[in-house]
């Protein structure tokens, strides 16, 4: 889970987020095989189904294709279509929170963003 990931979502949303995060660090790059179903459904103790789910999702957004009877790729340029839909996904769904969350606390933006973090 990314540290974005609320504990209440669903998990496939959970296990997407961290292919998402895999793929943005370089862990999978355009023409990489992503690990199959059963191997990531092991790796995180998740229901192959729910992985399926997460799968599908990539596929239909068009940053994985399916070679039948080998696995799951990554398609060029996926990378940083991603990267564009995430900074969208941040900047329109977490951003307005964390933002309101840090007036709440009192605390200011421009220390934080200065702050070295641990």
């Amino acid at each position: 889970m990314t540290a974005l990931e609320h504990e209440d979502s669903p998990v496939y949303l959970k296990l997407r987020a961290s292919i998402a995060a895999a793929i943005l660090r370089g862990q999978y790059r355009a023409g990489d095989q992503l690990p199959s179903v059963r191997a990531l459904a092991a790796e995180h103790g998740a229901n192959p189904l729910t992985v399926a789910k997460a799968y599908q999702s990539f596929q239909d957004d068009g940053y994985v294709e399916v070679r039948r009877g080998v696995g799951m790729f990554v398609l060029p340029g996926a990378v940083e279509r991603l990267r564009v839909a995430e900074r969208d996904r941040f900047l329109t769904g977490y951003w307005p929170r964390v933002k309101e969350h840090i007036a709440l606390l009192g605390l200011d933006a421009g220390e934080l963003l200065g702050r070295e973090l641990a």
